[in-house]
């Protein structure tokens, strides 16, 4: 339970610090079905597209929210549909594809929905008897493979993947469909997220779920590099698949919802959040007629618990590392100084937020009814943990271990193997103008699991996100992209060939409008200025989408 004792930050919620909206406009337009566009456009160019850019942006996330007369509920149920910008010599082409899972495949042949994703049930068959509709009740419903949250790569192959067992194998060129891949198949996971890490040695590290007899885990899985000199065959791959450890479930009828995980050089970090999910609810909910998100609770009279790995031997620390109840999506960064981990990653005070994405929320008129969602939705900030990396029978009780002065965080001993935190705010109060932030970026390969400097995210003044920030870490000085009724998606940072500097290179940012049709553009913004280089313009409209990456060519 909360540890009272200690004093807070700051006395107020994320929310009660950042302004009130006031006169918001309607956005239905962002979370609206659309065509896929399967065949390469040209686009057009405005200002200058560095020519040193040279390979494709690849996103993904909802694009499809009705089947004949049956609609979806929540935003995270619509279709996947990735996009591919495909960037050369200055110039941009643009396609998309909806993915042709099961799930599509199934809904597109009954014209309805046939398959229950996170915020929609499926009802039953209406050309069955009543008995068989009765019964059909009954039947615990297959995970989805609706995987419309991100691009990520194992063994240099691409997949796209949501937060079940199943991902979908791509192809990063043509957007084509391949392979359903079952998690369970290579390792005794029941999901694995759509957020992994990967170390420079191309090995994919990323986290899943186990339940049974002997208790609920959470399990950090490695998926090591592909072999040199091994046959390419164009099927998927996730052999040698491993589970590196094994977390058990504080409460084990209430395990923990997590979106993410935190990886330094040699450590792990798996954030026990007071998002709960109701095990006999979960169990039940086909029966009650709930969807997943009706079963998922925020519940702070629980902690937030911090699991150390050792992510080369596996080993978790006996000490435990908790702090107030905090809710987090998406971790910055986290990298290893003198002894201390620490770990940057955007908080808020309260976990009710998921369920609150329905299509109905979403689609609010402008005005009185948007304004009073917006302003009950809670602000994610960006706040700095720090974890002391040696702690013992040795190590004395209610004194501050964060002994280096360029952190402000606080870590203490107050009993036996275990030690209570508070943060470190991570901003001067300019960023709050801006609503708080989400959806944080940095330069990935250089400065992942190490010090860094810059992290690059989106701001958020309205339900969705209305701005591109950059913050530099050292400072807390902020840089903003922004312009009225445009609303940008995660930023991507791409380094420069000739890159000496941590900001060296470009951002990458699709914007959307939803004032007008086919007003799409891909976004260039220099990294280091934070100033427009160019825009391609997309003669398509796109909806909102989710996540990113950016597929370097040769």
């Amino acid at each position: 339970m909360s540890n009272s004792a200690e004093p807070q930050t700051n006395s107020m919620s994320s929310r009660q610090r950042c302004p009130q909206g006031h006169g918001l406009q309607n956005i239905e337009a962002l979370v609206r079905s659309v065509e896929e566009t399967p065949d390469p456009v040209p686009t057009t160019i405005r200002g200058t597209i560095p020519t040193w850019i040279n390979g494709s942006f690849l996103r993904n996330g909802p694009g499809k929210f009705e089947f004949g007369k049956d609609s979806y509920t929540h935003w995270f149920d619509g279709m996947a549909m990735m996009h591919r910008f495909h960037i050369c010599e200055g110039n941009v082409t643009y396609s998309s594809r909806f993915l042709r899972s099961d799930s599509y495949v199934c809904n597109s042949e009954k014209n309805r929905i046939v398959v229950s994703e996170f915020g929609t049930v499926a009802t039953p068959d209406p050309c069955k008897n009543i008995f068989a509709r009765f019964f059909s009740r009954f039947q615990i419903p297959k995970a989805t493979d609706n995987a419309n949250v991100n691009f990520v790569k194992y063994k240099g192959d691409y997949y796209v993947s949501t937060e079940t067992n199943y991902m979908r194998r791509v192809d990063p060129q043509s957007l084509e469909t391949k392979e359903k891949v079952d998690w369970s198949k290579y390792i005794a996971v029941n999901s694995a997220t759509a957020h992994p890490h990967y170390d420079r040695d191309g090995a994919t590290y990323n986290m899943g779920n186990s339940y049974g007899k002997s208790g609920f885990f959470y399990n950090i899985i490695r998926v090591p590099p592909p072999e040199e000199n091994a046959a390419v065959e164009d099927s998927a791959d996730l052999t040698g698949a491993s589970v590196v450890c094994s977390i058990r479930a504080s409460e084990p009828r209430k395990p923990s919802y997590y979106h993410s995980f935190v990886m330094s050089e040699n450590y792990i970090v798996f954030i026990e959040q007071p998002i709960k999910l109701d095990l006999l609810k979960f169990m039940l909910y086909r029966i009650q007629g709930k969807s997943f998100h009706k079963v998922m609770t925020w519940e702070p009279q629980y902690d937030t618990i911090f699991h150390l790995v050792n992510r080369h031997t596996g080993q978790e620390s006996e000490v435990q590392y908790r702090a107030a109840p905090m809710f987090t999506l998406h971790q910055i960064n986290a990298f290893e100084d003198n002894g201390l981990l620490v770990m940057d990653m955007c908080c808020g005070d309260d976990g009710d937020v998921i369920g609150d994405f329905t299509l109905e929320n979403l689609r609010r008129s402008s005005g009185e009814e948007m304004d009073k969602f917006y302003n009950s939705l809670c602000r994610n900030l960006p706040r700095r943990y720090v974890l002391p990396l040696s702690v013992d029978g040795q190590t004395p009780l209610d004194q501050n271990l964060v002994t280096l002065s360029n952190y402000k965080a606080t870590a203490k001993k107050t009993k036996p193997r275990e030690v209570y935190m508070t943060h470190e705010e991570l901003y001067d109060d300019g960023l709050l103008q801006y609503g708080g932030l989400e959806f944080p970026q940095i330069n990935y390969d250089q400065h992942n699991g190490r010090p860094y400097r810059y992290f690059y995210s989106c701001g958020f003044g309205h339900v969705l996100s209305d701005s591109l920030l950059k913050m530099d870490v050292h400072t807390k000085e902020l840089k903003v992209w922004r312009y009225p009724g445009l609303y940008p998606s995660e930023p991507v940072f791409v380094a420069s060939p000739k890159a000496t500097e941590e900001d060296d290179g470009v951002i990458l940012s699709v914007i959307i409008t939803p004032r007008e049709e086919k007003s799409t553009f891909l976004l260039v913004l220099d990294a280091k200025t934070f100033t427009e280089l160019g825009r391609s313009e997309v003669p398509v409209n796109i909806p909102y989408g989710t996540h990113g990456v950016f597929n370097k060519m040769g």
